[in-house]
């Protein structure tokens, strides 16, 4: 009896050394509770700040100081961010040395998340490249862009990383190009130069996109890091980090919702503020977006950082505070208060005042409490306490980075992006026999991707000209035919004979950007992060090389290659065929040619519209009651002749493209549009179906696009908004029976005091392949 007595107490003595925290089996919020009682004022701060790689791993030679493990793991030891360009096992290694470190050589023996970027790919040398977002939006493919995140989860895990900052919840809107104070529903800049990073025009669409990413990134336990929140890229002037001028109900309509989207019915780990100011606040201290709306009406629990550098714009850019030196303590009273809980680098650490205003009295320590409870939070969910350190040993790395299914879901995924515009006589798909002159800056000697993309990446993955040699069966030949940065006309020559020796001219032609080194160097680029435009036409010589080669006569097929919307509409009167294809991934010459030579039907829609001009700006096609209401246009004729019109004088307001636009090599018919209700209430989730036939010799997909009207409102409302939409394959000659969800709940619009509400009344549910070509409508009455 005594012996079982003594064995019980042993067994009891194990369990009470074992700290509540460090029990998987216990709720997230008593683990969570139980650690932050257990730390100093020090370790609470030092798990709101983000160290840094470098601070004990030379990226260059790969050696490791320890001083400097020990000095980062004393004072920033929350996060650490390794997005540098160096070898995969240097990166892995010095993860395990830090995780390592933090179990088993510090008190509490908190793991740290470990952070880099992945937009499109995680950023490392050879991991798998995919297209740009404003690109895989077009695929309307959300279950492949979860795909694409599982594969960049699973490479980034591979050596140790678990968070990325990733995916973005902006919008690609576009502003008035010449208006500072915005009266329009809403709008990212197409001058902005990180038009390439964002998904959409769209709220929906952009919701639905991230919501996917996040769910793929996090399935692997990888957390992801939804940004900029919220508003950012509508700047002045189409500035990087330029105020943005809107109102609440702005706000509430248009920018918020693809951001709920991805951060609460995704779930979220992380959240990072922006840039930028928004109705006068600073976006990284406003305390009605980080507290009022997403705390407190959204219910979110995990954490906010900062952007890198943010936090000290308080001072630097907005005034708010002393800038030198900065006044650390001000920020620490604006940013935390408000809801940014963690601080990244890159600016001036101010939160490491945080011991310090705490004994000072100048800072409430439940202040401190409830940003690092959040913080601690991600990580318990995430497992870290459990699994701290996930990478695979060095020769296994191969089997899970750049593998060929992650290879062949990057081709599909950039083939099902390409939108085509324009097929004059169906010149496309092309004959594999036809002899084909590539021409152009953007066809061929490197890869034309867009940022985040690891440095000297431009030199690996197949170019236009790789792609369509390799598919086709007659003579390919490439010809550069000017700099994309040149306004010589040297090259012009070569690039007309080529075409003319040719049976059909491809040109790719377009914008670029840098790699990410590249990209802060000052070397030229058109698009990326800081990298703003004045217009959207093509630079240089290049609009000139288009004309050239299709003045030949022979058949020219154009292919923008951007970052954004090309306004060039005489390009599309007078190109034989024009192909959209955003920045793409490192099989973007192979999806091309996929394209091209039909082995694959082009079923890319527009996720954003183009203008046909800069000053027509904005045309997204979910403008307010009222806007475009007399389309006047007039128009400049290539022969000299001027039709002149009111609005605009020689232009018009209507895109060029539309949203959701797109071609196929097939034709598709709707007909049999129905609602499983035609009178609901407010809490009631709709069917809608309707019947889409195939009506050509070949099969292919159609994104069948849901939009509602609402027919009276109290307010100000969009003309019309996405609510849902399909992807279906539908082979030739067959007709598929097409459900779309549809939730009267989302029918509701932010009232005269701005309460969210399902107004009674009529909706118009109209189905279409775009948001002008609208072919069935019905009415729903919501009572």
């Amino acid at each position: 009896m005594r012996s079982l007595t003594l064995l019980a107490l042993s067994g009891l003595a194990v369990a009470v050394s074992t700290p509540l925290y460090k029990n998987s089996k216990a709720s997230v919020d008593d683990r969570v509770a139980d650690l932050l009682k257990r730390m100093t004022i020090e370790d609470k701060a030092s798990q709101l700040l983000q160290g840094d790689f470098s601070n004990w791993i030379n990226t260059t030679d790969g050696t490791f100081n320890k001083t400097g493990l020990e000095w980062n793991m004393k004072y920033r030891a929350s996060q650490f961010y390794v997005g540098y360009p160096t070898n995969w096992t240097t990166i892995s290694h010095g993860i395990k040395i830090a995780q390592d470190y933090l179990v088993n050589n510090t008190t509490l023996g908190i793991p740290a998340l470990v952070q880099s970027e992945g937009i499109h790919g995680f950023l490392i040398p050879n991991a798998t490249i995919f297209n740009s977002p404003i690109g895989y939006a077009c695929s309307w493919n959300p279950s492949l862009v979860e795909k694409m995140a599982k594969v960049i989860a699973r490479e980034a895990l591979a050596l140790g990383v678990n968070q990325l900052f990733a995916p973005l919840g902006d919008l690609a809107r576009v502003e008035n190009a010449f208006r500072e104070t915005p009266d329009c529903i809403s709008c990212t800049e197409l001058r902005y130069g990180r038009v390439e990073e964002s998904f959409s025009e769209d709220p929906y669409l952009t919701g639905e996109m991230a919501y996917s990413y996040v769910k793929g990134l996090q399935s692997r336990q990888v957390a992801a890091t939804v940004k900029h929140f919220a508003g950012v890229a509508t700047p002045e002037q189409g500035i990087n980090t330029g105020p943005v001028h809107g109102g609440q109900r702005e706000l509430l309509t248009t920018y918020m919702p693809s951001y709920k989207r991805a951060i609460i019915d995704a779930g979220a780990y992380s959240v990072m503020s922006a840039y930028h100011c928004y109705d006068g606040v600073p976006a990284v201290a406003n305390a009605y977006m980080l507290t009022d709306i997403l705390r407190d009406s959204w219910g979110y629990k995990y954490f906010v950082t900062s952007d890198a550098g943010g936090t000290d714009r308080l001072c630097s850019a907005f005034n708010l505070c002393r800038a030198a030196p900065i006044d650390s303590e001000a920020v620490v009273s604006m940013a935390l208060t408000a809801g940014t809980d963690s601080e990244m680098g890159g600016g001036s650490y101010n939160y490491q005042k945080i011991p310090d205003m705490v004994k000072a009295g100048k800072l409430n320590q439940s202040v401190v409490d409830t940003a690092v409870s959040r913080l601690l939070r991600a990580k318990f969910a995430l497992g870290l306490f459990e699994k701290p350190y996930q990478g695979v040993a060095d020769d296994k790395a191969k089997d899970y980075i750049n593998t060929p299914d992650a290879i062949k879901l990057a081709r599909d995924l950039d083939a099902e992006s390409i939108v085509l515009l324009e097929n004059h006589n169906n010149v496309l798909p092309l004959k594999k026999s036809a002899k084909v002159a590539v021409i152009g800056p953007m066809g061929h000697g490197y890869m034309n991707y867009g940022d985040y993309v690891p440095y000297l990446s431009q030199y690996r993955g197949v170019t236009p000209y790789d792609g369509i040699k390799a598919a086709s069966n007659s003579t390919v030949t490439f010809t550069q035919g000017c700099e994309r940065w040149s306004n010589s006309e040297s090259g012009f020559p070569a690039a007309v004979a080529a075409a003319e020796a040719a049976d059909v001219a491809v040109v790719v032609v377009g914008t670029w950007s840098r790699d990410q080194n590249e990209l802060w160097q000052n070397l030229n680029a058109t698009t990326g992060e800081h990298i703003d435009t004045s217009t959207l036409n093509l630079v240089g010589a290049m609009p000139r090389l288009v004309s050239a080669v299709i003045n030949t006569g022979k058949p020219t097929v154009v292919v923008f290659s951007s970052g954004k919307p090309v306004t060039e509409a005489w390009i599309s009167q007078n190109a034989t065929a024009l192909v959209q294809q955003f920045y793409p991934s490192e099989q973007g010459g192979n999806a091309l040619a996929d394209v091209l030579y039909g082995a694959v039907n082009p079923s890319g829609k527009l996720s954003v519209g183009f203008p046909t001009d800069v000053g027509t700006l904005p045309v997204y096609y979910d403008y307010l009651n009222s806007g475009r209401s007399w389309p006047n246009p007039g128009r400049a004729y290539s022969n000299g002749t001027l039709v002149f019109g009111t609005n605009y004088v020689l232009d018009t307001p209507i895109p060029l493209y539309e949203f959701g636009y797109g071609k196929s090599y097939s034709t598709f018919h709707y007909k049999n549009l129905k609602l499983s209700k035609g009178r609901a209430s407010a809490e009631d989730k709709l069917t809608v179906t309707v019947d889409v036939t195939n009506n050509s010799t070949r099969d292919g997909s159609e994104v069948i696009q849901l939009y509602v009207r609402d027919d009276i409102a109290s307010v100000v409302v969009p003309n019309i908004q996405l609510k849902g939409f399909s992807k279906v394959l539908i082979k030739a000659g067959e007709t598929a029976t097409v459900k779309i969800p549809l939730d009267v709940a989302d029918l509701g619009l932010w009232d005269i005091r701005l309460n969210y509400v399902v107004e009674p009344g009529n909706f118009t549910v109209f189905a279409g392949s775009s948001s002008k070509d609208l072919r069935l409508n019905s009415t729903l009455t919501v009572q």
